[in-house]
Formats: C-alpha cells, sequence, structure tokens
C-alpha cells in the first residue's frame, strides 16, 4: 500500500536499501522505500479458466459430379443467387437423382458461403434444407450437427447424429461426433460408450484425450451426489453438505438471470456443475497450483470445508458461470484476455488496486500486448497470470465504463463471427488493439491514477 492510498498487487517483494523490489510480468521493479506506507501479504492468486471448444470440425462433402459448376452458379460476385437456386428446387421435385444431388450442392455451398461471412444460424438452414432433399446424405448430416455442437446445442445435436447413424451405423465421424454431443449434456457414460466405439473404428489422437479425461471423471463422479434446476445440473461430493449444494444451485440461478440480461443471450442447454473436495480437484482438471475453480464445458469448483456460500464462493460461482455464457455466445471463439477480462467484471472486481502497476508497466513499454494474450494461460506463471488478469480486466472495464455495456455484448457478437479479435474490435468499437490499449491507460489515469 503506498502512502497516497493507491495499491501495487505484485510478487517476491523485498527491501533493498531506500527502495522496495518486487516481480511483475515484465521482469523486477523497484520504487522508493519513502512513498511506501506498508507491505500487505494476504497469499491471494487470480484462477484461471482453461475454456475451450470441442475440436470438431466438419468432414468434406462429396456431393455431385459437376460440383464445380453447380458452386460458381450458387454464389458468385459475393453474394447469393437465390433465382438460380430456386430452379434447381423446381427441378428436383421430379426425384431426378441428378437434380436432387445439384441443389444439395447448392444449399451446401451456400451455407459454406454463410459461415465465412459468420452467419451460422443461416448456415444451419440451409443445411437443413439441403437435407429436405437428400436426407440420407451422410456429408450434410455432419455438418449440420457439428455446427449445432458449436451453438450448444446438444439435443440437436445428437438427434440429428442419431440419423446419421442409422444411414452409417459403422461411422467413426459419427461416434466422434456423438462423443462430444454427449459430453455436453452431461451424460459421461454415452460420452464414453461413443468415444470407445469411435477409437475402435479409427484411431484419434482428440478422442484419445477426451476418451481420457472422461473416464478420469466418470471415476470421480461414480458415487456422487446429484441436483437440479432449470438451467443447471450438479454433481457433488458425498463429503458437501446437501445445504451447500442446494445453496449453490439456488447462487447460481441467480447469477444465471443477471447475466442473462446483461450479456442478453440465453444459453439453450443445462449447464453441469461438480463440486469437488481439493484433492479431487486437483486430480481431476490438472490446472497449474494457483488455479482455484475451473470452467472447460462444467463448471468445476473446490468447495472442501465449506457449509454455505460465501461472498467469496458467490463470486467464483459467477465468475464460471460467465465463461459459460461468453464461451457460449461467441461459440467458442473468444480469446483468453476478453473472457477473462469479462469474467472478472461480473464477479465485481475493479482495476483501482492494479491500475498504477499497469500504468507504470505501460510508460516503460513492459505491458504485453492484449494480442499475444489471445491464447492458453495454462502455461504461465502465476506472477505472469496474475498481470494478465489485471491488463484483461482493464481493458473491459474502459471499455464498458467509457462505451457502455451494449458495446461489449456487440464486441463479443462480433468476435462469434468475425475472422479475428482485431477485426472484431475494429467492426464493433471502432478501434485496434493499439487503440484500445491506449484508452485503457488513459481510462486508469483518469480514473484511478492522480
Amino acid at each position: 500500500m503506498l502512502k497516497n492510498g493507491r495499491r501495487i498487487v505484485a510478487s517476491n517483494i523485498s527491501e533493498e536499501g531506500d527502495h522496495v523490489s518486487y516481480e511483475t510480468y515484465a521482469g523486477r521493479l523497484s520504487i522508493p522505500k519513502s512513498i511506501v506506507a506498508r507491505i500487505e501479504h494476504d497469499g491471494s492468486a487470480p484462477v484461471d479458466d482453461p475454456v475451450s471448444s470441442p475440436p470438431v470440425s466438419p468432414p468434406q462433402v462429396n456431393l455431385s459430379e459437376g460440383y464445380d459448376d453447380v458452386a460458381r452458379a450458387a454464389v458468385h460476385d459475393g453474394s447469393i443467387d437465390f433465382a438460380y437456386i430456386a430452379r434447381l428446387e423446381i427441378d428436383a421435385k421430379g426425384n431426378s437423382a441428378v437434380a436432387v444431388a445439384k441443389v444439395a450442392a447448392a444449399h451446401h455451398v451456400v451455407a459454406q458461403f454463410l459461415l465465412r461471412q459468420g452467419d451460422l444460424g443461416g448456415a444451419i438452414d440451409h443445411y437443413r434444407r439441403a437435407l429436405s432433399f437428400a436426407p440420407q446424405h451422410l456429408g450434410l448430416l455432419l455438418n449440420l450437427a457439428v455446427l449445432q455442437l458449436r451453438r450448444s446445442e446438444y439435443t440437436a445435436a445428437l438427434d440429428t447424429l442419431e440419423h446419421a447413424r442409422r444411414v452409417a451405423p459403422n461411422s467413426a465421424d459419427v461416434a466422434k461426433l456423438m462423443g462430444w454431443g454427449y459430453s455436453g449434456a452431461n451424460k459421461l457414460d454415452q460420452a464414453v460408450e461413443e468415444w470407445k466405439r469411435a477409437e475402435s473404428l479409427r484411431p484419434d489422437p482428440d478422442v484419445e484425450r477426451a476418451l481420457a479425461k472422461a473416464e478420469r471423471d466418470r471415476a470421480e463422479e461414480s458415487d456422487y451426489r446429484e441436483g437440479e434446476t432449470a438451467h443447471f445440473a450438479l454433481k457433488y461430493s458425498g463429503s458437501a453438505a446437501p445445504a451447500l449444494a442446494r445453496g449453490i444451485l439456488r447462487t447460481l440461478e441467480d447469477h444465471f438471470g443477471e447475466l442473462e440480461s446483461e450479456l442478453d443471450y440465453t444459453p439453450p442447454e443445462q449447464i453441469g456443475v461438480i463440486l469437488y473436495t481439493g484433492q479431487a480437484f486437483e486430480d481431476i482438471t490438472r490446472a497449474p497450483g494457483w488455479a482455484g475453480a475451473v470452467y472447460d464445458g462444467r463448471i468445476r469448483v473446490p468447495v472442501q470445508g465449506l457449509v454455505a456460500v460465501t461472498p467469496d464462493l458467490s463470486r467464483v460461482l459467477k465468475h464460471e458461470l460467465t465463461h459459460s455464457f461468453v464461451q457460449q455466445k461467441t461459440r467458442g471463439r473468444c480469446p483468453v484476455w476478453l473472457q477473462e477480462g469479462v469474467a472478472q467484471w461480473m464477479e465485481g472486481r475493479r482495476s483501482r488496486n492494479v491500475a498504477a502497476a499497469l500504468v507504470q508497466l505501460y510508460d516503460r513499454k513492459q505491458m504485453p500486448s492484449l494480442g499475444s494474450l489471445e491464447g492458453s494461460w495454462m502455461n504461465l506463471s502465476g506472477n505472469a497470470a496474475a498481470f494478465a488478469y489485471a491488463w484483461a480486466l482493464a481493458a473491459v472495464e474502459t471499455i464498458i465504463e467509457t462505451q457502455g455495456i451494449s458495446d461489449l455484448e456487440r464486441l463479443l457478437d462480433e468476435v462469434a463471427v468475425t475472422p479475428s479479435t482485431e477485426a472484431a474490435l475494429k467492426e464493433s468499437l471502432r478501434s485496434d488493439y493499439s487503440d484500445l490499449e491506449q484508452q485503457t491507460v488513459a481510462y486508469l489515469r483518469r480514473t484511478y491514477v492522480h
């Protein structure tokens, strides 16, 4: 704590002569001891979340001879030729195999075009239209299922994949995707069964990793108790009090309503929540030692020793639930800095205590760019992660406080459909990374550093 009331958050603090030195993301810094009121050691560490999307991608679709001609006619000059597609649909009503293949190919081309434009819903509509003419086409069914999984529409995806299984009972692709569908729907037994089937049909490293994780989960949760509400499916260790589990569900439902309003989004399926003892949490999540809770498709929280929902636990739950909302709203495309910044903001954190340190690092050109924080943070040290969290929160706080929560919503929507995060920033906020970083530092100076 500084004598002017400001606070610097750091690690490995030491007193060296007339200076106090401390570690930051950019290295070791120091300040005069004369401006320091006291040094506080609270042992706290930030919470990281390995947010990920299922590694599923649509298979190639081989629809008909003359596909290239259909593709050129269906989409040209940057737009869809609806008149051409209408003529193909009329021809296909005669049930000619060639005509059916052409109209299915045209709708596939349009769906792929819309995906490149970021219109996932439109792409799904065109795959459904294609399947109305070619209902037994495996490639179309699998492409539709992948898009449904991306939207976290697990029930719909499983229905599509059941149809695909009737078409191709021994397809490794069907089994692989069904595993992700069941996993997303919190049905681990069925997910394990499908992934084992997929591995027996065709070895796949993505399936191998998913299967190993699911089997660890299933072994740990075999004797867990269960609870359920409209939006959550809860499992908890027998060592956790039932009253705590009920309290957590009530708290999550309250947070769900708040986030639904603040982010203008409603997740389409129940969200899985797992409550662990401390050691079980470490064994299952394989998270770094400084992690305190995890969202990886399910909210995983260690609750050992707790008998009721504390304010700190409530904040952790809202943080993790925010990850679920943002992950689904952005279709798994949100960069980590934005994920973590939004989650911290929603749980109630603000930048007051770290503003001075962030400004100092920026002025020294030692602050990492936001662009460099798009990918996973799981290999960061606790100290590096602390500054990554602080920078991410400051950027999101700047967006909300200077432009409004509606601009944050618009940014998240753009991230879901725009090729890059920086392009999404330009489209929604008329800023690139450099602009946002400068705006963030200006906001921190104006608001906290006087």
